[in-house]
């Protein structure tokens, strides 16, 4: 065994670890203690809460109607043209917030983004007989983080700018809150090239950032403590103040995520429309997750309480939230989840790290559906720090910490692999990996005190300045 493989500190293995559905093991029962956790979590405040659902569920009732009737045509775009010039129309900002997914035409050129996906079809080739992915026999998801596709595309000025752009859309109810959207954070990820006719990769719905966590958690909790004291009107899911703090991850889950990700995106690589394999989202992104909050509380046949059920639908230890017909029957999934509008090279998509978002169950297209994973990340104080430990990863080509086969031989000895001495990394893209020697990120007079205080923090802990 090589010495770096003797470090691992998760388990080898592909995107199917992260997900019960996609693994095909039934999940074992949950403790007792979570019927307790049920009961602390609302004593005092049953009725409140009680109450509350049933408005909740007139209003999603509603929302769906909706969504029923416009279709994925509630999914709006804005041209990264219009975010470099300061010219985004309200009812972009508009629909985002309220949706939870946009997508951002144009970030790069098209002819710039195929060729990523060329380099990485080559990159795949020279090293296919290393590569983890998923499913083995017709791969689509590839083990990969360190190509040089994958770390252009992150750090790309173009990239960057979107990506403080979506930040921005978040605000803290506390103005000491230690976060900056003003400097995108890199975290690495997949990347994803999935042939016509997979109907292995069926990626069920599903929300990211934890499952068990919101509930456990004590200051994951307080995200959702307006929902859990029967006033969910005041819920604020841009909110950062207390998801700067919370633990995403208490089980050293494979598909955890230990980076603050406000929101979740990927860049397309192919012409990908409905139906092609391509991401399948939930808009309603508040209704949505006031819902999946308090259904662990309610037996959904009568709509009364049930605190004595350790029960919570969907969540398993050490993986990501699941939902469907049955686990969450009111959200009516069937009709909610919509495949987004046709996508290009060079556009990219993003949507809220709470929203539930899943793939088409089967590729009925008649090419590839490619997509390099690429989330908006602040600047917070548990980013630097995983930002620090990435940063060694990446330095010995070792899969990132969040993912399988953390701490081992990883990409090391791949052909083509990324040269993270090469001048044809720009400055801002290894900035934004945390490489020093890149100088620090400024400080300017409009920034909050909170913000001041966390772009010194990490410009000391990440290069040194």
């Amino acid at each position: 065994m090589s010495r770096a493989a003797s470090t691992l500190t998760k388990k080898a293995g592909d995107i199917s670890s992260v997900f019960p559905s996609l693994s095909g093991k039934k999940p074992p029962p949950l403790p007792a203690r979570y019927s307790e956790l049920k009961k602390k979590l609302i004593a005092g405040k049953e009725d409140a809460v009680k109450d509350s659902w049933h408005r909740l569920l007139s209003n999603l009732r509603s929302e769906i109607a909706e969504v029923r009737e416009k279709g994925n045509k509630v999914v709006a775009d804005v041209e990264f043209e219009d975010i470099a010039n300061g010219t985004v129309r309200q009812s972009f900002l508009d629909s985002i917030r309220h949706r939870g997914v946009g997508i951002v035409r144009n970030v790069l050129p098209r002819a710039y983004a195929l060729g990523l996906k060329q380099r990485a079809l080559e990159y795949i080739e020279a090293n296919k007989s290393r590569i983890k992915a998923f499913p083995p026999d017709n791969p689509a998801v590839f083990e990969l983080y360190w190509s040089p596709s994958q770390v252009l595309a992150r750090g790309h000025p173009n990239m960057l700018k979107t990506q403080s752009f979506l930040t921005t859309l978040w605000h803290s109810s506390d103005p000491a809150s230690e976060i900056s959207t003003t400097y995108p954070l890199a975290y690495a990820d997949r990347l994803r090239i999935r042939q016509p006719g997979d109907a292995k990769f069926a990626l069920g719905p599903h929300s990211d950032g934890g499952s068990l966590e919101r509930w456990e958690d004590p200051t994951y909790s307080r995200v959702y403590q307006k929902i859990l004291d029967g006033r969910w009107e005041e819920y604020d899911p841009y909110d950062a103040r207390f998801r700067l703090d919370a633990n995403m991850d208490l089980y050293n889950g494979a598909g955890a995520c230990s980076m603050f990700r406000l929101f979740q995106g990927w860049l397309g690589m192919s012409s990908t429309g409905p139906g092609e394999g391509t991401l399948r989202v939930c808009p309603l992104l508040r209704y949505a997750s006031i819902y999946a909050i308090l259904r662990p509380f309610f037996d959904t046949r009568t709509n009364e309480l049930d605190l004595d059920s350790s029960d919570f639908p969907g969540s398993v230890q050490a993986a990501a939230q699941e939902y469907n017909t049955e686990t969450h029957p009111q959200l009516e999934l069937q009709d909610t989840m919509l495949s987004i509008p046709k996508v290009e090279p060079g556009d990219y998509v993003a949507w809220h790290c709470d929203s539930i978002h899943a793939v088409d169950a089967e590729h009925k297209g008649t090419g590839d559906s490619s997509v390099l994973y690429i989330p908006a990340c602040a600047m917070t104080k548990s980013n630097v720090g995983f930002l620090k430990k990435q940063r060694e990863s990446a330095s010995v080509w070792s899969p990132p910490p969040d993912f399988p086969g953390a701490g081992g031989d990883g990409e090391k000895d791949y052909q083509g692999k990324v040269d993270w001495s090469s001048d044809f990394i720009p400055p801002a893209a290894k900035r934004a990996m945390g490489f020093p020697g890149q100088g620090g990120f400024e400080i300017m007079p409009h920034m909050s005190v909170g913000e001041q205080n966390i772009i010194r923090e990490g410009n000391r802990a990440l290069f040194g300045v």
